[in-house]
């Protein structure tokens, strides 16, 4: 589903990826993993195609991102570090954007569905500001499923939520069909993502230092490349 290929990205005299290579299957679940800086959210940033490679090359499928950008982002959601949710507008509001955006069809039974797998149906009419950050970002799961992607890109999706809500993140990313979907997802959080990921990927140096199933690594060998 998605392949990388010989990829290098660079700010400037600074290399962040350097020469990196690795697929992602149909339905897997990727947990990638590095310090910050590691280049975690610039490699998300470019599968997104909302940046382009310094060299090398990335297909969704069959296709180059540098040529369809537009056409592959139909397929892929996307959970960043920013919520990209209008405060001033409801949960519902906001998803009717969204869903014409992506010409999503029967919009109102579509935001139901995706509202009640999230658990903010009954939540749906009031304004965003008044989410706490927990159910924004639940909304922000939402908004990323709402046409139904086959690729789902979450950045950190644990970041400023509580313990009770990271708790039930889990749950959360399970209720909106991950296992149907091919997924890549960076954290910190070295245990929520070996228990999340089928496979993982560290990145360090600007490579890929591990490659594996999530069986064949533990969390003590993957916190050496915190501490180098």
């Amino acid at each position: 589903m998605i392949k990388v290929r010989n990829l290098v990205k660079a700010f400037g005299t600074r290399v962040v990826l350097r020469n990196i290579s690795f697929d992602i299957a149909p339905g897997e679940f990727i947990t990638l993993l590095g310090v910050n800086g590691a280049g975690k959210t610039t490699l998300m940033s470019m599968v997104a195609t909302l940046s382009k490679p310094t060299a090398g090359t990335i297909f969704i499928g069959d296709m180059d991102t540098r040529e369809h950008a537009a056409y592959i982002r139909r397929y892929i959601g996307l959970v960043s570090h920013k919520t990209l949710l209008y405060d001033d507008l409801s949960g519902e509001q906001n998803l009717r954007f969204y869903a014409r955006m992506y010409d999503v069809q029967n919009p109102s039974e579509r935001i139901e569905k995706v509202l009640r797998e999230v658990g903010l149906w009954g939540r749906q009419k009031d304004p965003v500001r008044t989410y706490s950050r927990g159910m924004q970002q639940r909304l922000a799961i939402a908004r990323a499923i709402l046409h139904n992607p086959p690729i789902l890109l979450l950045d950190e999706p644990d970041t400023g939520l509580d313990q009770g809500a990271t708790s039930m993140l889990g749950e959360l990313l399970a209720a909106v069909g991950t296992a149907e979907r091919t997924v890549l997802m960076t954290t910190h959080n070295l245990e929520r993502g070996l228990s999340l990921g089928q496979r993982v990927l560290m990145l360090s140096d600007g490579k890929i230092a591990v490659d594996a199933p999530r069986d064949e690594v533990s969390v003590a060998e993957l916190s050496r490349f915190y501490r180098q």
